[in-house]
């Protein structure tokens, strides 16, 4: 795979460096171990969503859901092995997993359900008031204080 190098953006734009690191990382991630376990990204409004993943023959005491900075990392492990168990087929894997999704500014994990072998995520976005878009109001030679006339005595 080919390397993308990010120094010209250097050049003229400042603070943009996690952004870049996220690039990078994503260059680098392996089309194997992405695909387990699988799931998806749904938007519910304008400030919501839900990362929904197939979880199965996990319980909810084998996954663990971690937040730090921006950083949303889910990951399953189960420590008891299986029984004296033959296998015909064995498809369903519970393999030990650990997946991370890079949270944009302000969005936050609200809470998270297991139900029918899917764990649901959910997060919403929560703006600051401080950043929030705000009016200004626009002074104009009207808007300046008035002069009061002086008369002569």
């Amino acid at each position: 795979m080919r390397t993308i190098d990010f120094t010209p953006l250097n050049r003229f734009a400042v603070g943009f460096d996690r952004m870049q690191r996220q690039l990078e990382s994503m260059a680098h991630l392996d089309d194997a171990a992405s695909a387990y376990p699988p799931y998806n990204i749904e938007v519910l409004g304008e400030d919501a969503y839900r990362i929904t993943m197939a979880v199965a023959g996990f319980g909810v005491e084998d996954l663990d859901l971690t937040v730090q900075d921006t950083q949303l990392t889910v990951s399953g492990r189960i420590d008891k092995p299986a029984e004296d168990v033959k296998y015909l087929h064995r498809g369903i894997a519970n393999r030990t997993f650990e997946r991370r999704f890079e949270l944009a500014d302000h969005i936050k994990v609200s809470g998270a359900e297991m139900h029918n072998g899917l764990l649901h995520i959910e997060l919403t976005r929560e703006v600051p008031e401080a950043l929030k878009p705000r009016k200004i109001a626009i002074a104009g030679a009207d808007a300046r204080g008035k002069t009061i006339e002086h008369k002569a005595a």
